[in-house]
């Protein structure tokens, strides 16, 4: 298994916490979320999701650019028309069950 680096930031905060977790395996896209984090608090969880999203594809289509040298103000647009197309006409079923551990 190839996993990501950890951030430094992340390395230093001792209350740093993984939000979501994908993985391609088995030909198809697996996840691990951990959610809630906002609502236990009181805070929107959708709206605090809706900012996390877009900037974890703004880091693709800078890690696209810089490591393979994607033109990023085409890269954006892309993700973003694929990310509609998706949740418009979904190319595969959400399957799996939610396991909920201490968070």
């Amino acid at each position: 298994m190839k996993a990501p680096v950890v951030p430094p930031a992340a390395q230093r905060d001792e209350g740093s916490v993984q939000t979501p977790s994908a993985w391609v395996a088995e030909e198809g896209p697996h996840c691990s979320i951990n959610i809630g984090m906002r609502h236990d608090s009181e805070q929107d969880e959708p709206a605090a999701c809706g900012i996390l999203l877009p900037d974890v594809v703004q880091h693709i289509a800078d890690a696209a650019h810089d490591r393979y040298r994607f033109d990023e103000a085409d890269t954006m647009p892309a993700i973003i028309d694929s990310l509609d197309g998706e949740l418009d006409e979904p190319t595969s079923d959400t399957e799996g069950s939610f396991e909920h551990g201490p968070h």
